[in-house]
């Protein structure tokens, strides 16, 4: 009898336990996902809670490194409007450079006519001289030990966003270096020539942009005479085809 009365019990349990059980969950509260699909998958009981929203963290990348990934993907007809837009004689934070070559007005006594272009490769500048005494002063990257040169020339070329070809012995001299040049590469932002060239007589050498900014100040072309890309754009639409050029 008493055996009975346990099982009876223990049953009765059970059933009062699975009433409570679906009593509990008659009524469900309604679910709530955090709006941010980029938020841990979270759900939140309870209409009144609010849900969580996880800020995405923020990364810190290299200013020159970003400039350098959005030139690269415009096509090189795009690119012109690009450079004009950047006036020049404002220091740039992607490519800092030293003040004093930036361009300038400046003081300048000499005897050449307006107009003409004297290049001071010892000081690395370029004077674009004007009326009244005073010169435009841009500064300029030029040739490393041994392509050192000096010579009277005029432009007679100018060219944007030009392409380049290697003479055959810098490809030759680049190699015994380990570095390989190609025998020809388009105008864009990568092409060392830069946005403008401006070439002088029937020589190799130009007036050229630079797809490396941070050169200028240095000696560390094949003789050719290089400005920054928003330096050699202000130069270019500043001077004409003929135009006399002095490099000392």
């Amino acid at each position: 009898m008493m055996k009975h009365l346990v099982l009876a019990a223990a049953l009765a349990g059970i059933f009062s336990t699975a009433a409570l059980a679906d009593d509990r969950y008659a009524t469900r509260p309604p679910v709530v996902l955090s709006p941010d699909l980029t938020a841990p998958w979270i759900n939140q009981l309870g209409g009144t809670v609010r849900p969580v929203v996880y800020q995405r963290p923020v990364v810190q990348r290299q200013q020159r490194g970003l400039f350098q990934r959005r030139v690269l993907r415009q096509a090189p007809q795009a690119a012109p409007q690009t450079v004009s837009a950047i006036k020049p004689g404002i220091p740039s934070i992607r490519n800092p450079i030293e003040p004093q070559f930036l361009p300038q007005m400046v003081d300048y006594d000499t005897k050449e006519n307006p107009g003409t272009i004297v290049i001071d490769t010892n000081n690395r500048f370029l004077y674009l001289v004007m009326e009244g005494g005073k010169a435009r002063r841009y500064g300029v990257g030029v040739g490393k030990p041994g392509f050192e040169w000096a010579g009277v020339h005029k432009i007679t070329r100018k060219t944007e966003w030009p392409d380049w070809t290697p003479p055959s012995e810098m490809i030759s001299r680049e190699a015994a270096k380990g570095h390989y040049l190609p025998a020809r590469m388009d105008g864009g932002p990568e092409n060392p020539l830069g946005a403008r060239a401006m070439y002088l007589g029937s020589t190799l050498y130009r007036i050229h942009g630079t797809n490396a900014p941070w050169s200028i100040g240095s000696a560390v072309s094949s003789g050719c005479i290089r400005l920054r890309n928003e330096d050699v754009v202000d130069l270019y639409d500043r001077v004409n085809v003929g135009t006399r050029v002095i490099v000392m």
